[in-house]
């Protein structure tokens, strides 16, 4: 069971680098926290065109596939959704 989470963990931060590459952010992967919400101010504050890179970004490197506004928005609500929506998948 460690090495799952073990897994999900580097899952976490592999999403966080690609979310600081591909959305160009400001602060690094670690300063990201895990629950932080992806799209509010108080979080990191992302908009919908950050959405859909990110959804891009999410389809290129994992296979993860949101087929509507719906599935985006529970998926993309923080790093913890996404990696979940990710280890699901396979």
């Amino acid at each position: 069971m460690a090495a799952m989470s073990e897994h999900v963990e580097n899952l976490k931060a592999e999403i966080k680098q690609m979310m600081v590459n591909e959305l160009m952010l400001q602060q690094g992967a670690d300063e990201i926290a895990n629950d932080a919400p992806i799209f509010r101010p108080d979080g990191l504050g992302l908009d919908s065109v950050d959405a859909l890179q990110l959804v891009v970004a999410l389809e290129k490197k994992f296979g993860l596939k949101l087929p509507d506004a719906d599935a985006a928005r529970a998926v993309l609500r923080d790093v913890n959704s996404i990696a979940a929506a990710v280890v699901s998948k396979t």
